[in-house]
């Protein structure tokens, strides 16, 4: 685990397009929705250099026309993520041979309270962490 538990770091989000191609294409992932949020995850064989989750998060153009919209949901899911991101890492890191990639995919057309947000990232945490 980080020194600092509460960050997220560069290695921990996902930039690889393989990655992406198969955790969207690949017929291996499955999903979770906690409207406004749906979170697309799947089991990838662990790394000693990778952390053992590692997260991306989507907002549609077709959903906020404007970037700094687009850039506000995609932050409120982030923060969301690196608050409560130790309800899935405290059972990963007991199953050694586990890990697993995820993205967050912003599904609603208005924007949300943070809060609210917050609310349903740790919902699928949660429910992902009794998955694995």
């Amino acid at each position: 685990m980080n020194a600092r538990p509460f960050s997220l770091s560069k290695k921990e989000r996902i930039n690889s397009r393989k990655l992406i191609e198969e955790l969207f294409h690949g017929g291996h992932s499955r999903s979770i929705s906690a409207f406004p949020v749906r979170m697309v995850y799947m089991e990838t064989p662990p790394s000693e250099h990778e952390p053992q989750a590692r997260m991306m998060t989507i907002v549609s153009k077709r959903h906020f026309k404007h970037a700094v919209d687009r850039n506000r949901a995609k932050r409120q899911m982030r923060e969301a993520y690196r608050k409560n991101k130790h309800t899935l890492l405290a059972p990963l890191q007991q199953k050694e041979d586990k890990a697993v990639a995820m993205a967050f995919v912003w599904m609603s057309d208005a924007a949300c309270p943070t809060a609210s947000v917050e609310k349903q990232i740790v919902k699928l945490l949660q429910r992902l962490s009794e998955r694995l």
